[in-house]
């Protein structure tokens, strides 16, 4: 005999079990999890981004403004940073190559072209010299701006640097060679103008470009040099700043770096 649907024999379904309040905590835990390890991932494809992709596109950036900067020193009969007498300083479009900057501390390879200006799309070039500060060599302060971490990153180990240290600026027709300040193992020792070798000031901090530094209203008598970046490392929370003053000037003759401008990465000690 067969059975038909209504007569087959009816199997109960077992009771489902109630939620504890153990389930309910490791439901959320899992949640938080699964949140926590996708804002991870997020974060370090953006750490990714700014310190790899962005290095690499700057140092694309870069190097294009070294050859165009180099190929107009070879074809330009002129410096364009030096004036004609009674004329002042020409104009340089912003994310123009104007010089090149060496720290021998920072090692042989170390060596980028500073652009005018500082703003963004400037930096993402390499270091920027302030509009409004003293061109290389000049009486005054000539202040450079440059990243820390990612978009080049060129100023990354300048804490690195120590107090007499050269840093070497190229222009066309000179290298201007300046000497950080302060005193041997006190980078912040000040000179007789009160001006240190390194300070750690607020980003909001506009005194440091200053002619003479920190010290507004005051007639410079020396050309300096003034590098800024972010402090600490992975933080734009303050400023660290660096003061040097011209200490030598080398005529050039030529692109190629003189012998005496050559032997001052002999005097790097650890």
């Amino acid at each position: 005999m067969v059975e038909t649907a209504d007569e087959a024999p009816h199997h109960a379904e077992p009771a489902r079990r109630a939620h504890s309040w153990g389930d309910r905590v490791r439901f959320v835990l899992r949640g938080l999890g699964q949140t926590l390890i996708t804002a991870g991932v997020i974060v370090l494809l953006f750490v990714v981004y700014e310190v790899y992709v962005t290095n690499y596109f700057a140092d694309r950036a870069q190097a294009e403004v070294k050859t165009a900067l180099r190929h107009e020193w070879q074809h330009d009969s002129k410096d364009p940073l030096l004036p004609l007498p009674g004329q002042a300083a020409p104009s340089v479009p912003d994310g123009t190559g104007i010089a090149y900057l060496y720290i021998p501390r920072l090692g042989r390879d170390y060596g980028y072209a500073i652009v005018q200006g500082t703003s963004d799309a400037d930096l993402e070039k390499g270091p920027g010299h302030y509009a409004g500060t003293a061109l290389p060599g000049q009486i005054g302060n000539f202040a450079i701006a440059g990243h820390r971490v990612g978009k080049g990153e060129p100023f990354l180990n300048l804490d690195q640097v120590q107090s007499g240290d050269a840093v070497i600026v190229q222009t066309e027709s000179r290298w201007f060679v300046y000497r950080i300040e302060g005193r041997p193992g006190n980078i912040g020792a000040t000179d007789a103008d009160g001006v240190p070798g390194r300070e750690i000031v607020d980003p909001s901090d506009g005194n440091v470009l200053y002619p003479v530094p920190d010290h507004p209203g005051v007639t410079p008598t020396k050309a300096r040099i003034t590098m800024t970046t972010c402090h600490p490392k992975f933080t734009a929370s303050q400023r660290m700043v660096l003061h040097g003053v011209l200490a030598e000037t080398v005529r050039a003759h030529g692109l190629a770096m003189p012998s005496s401008i050559t032997a001052l990465y002999n005097e790097v000690t650890n």
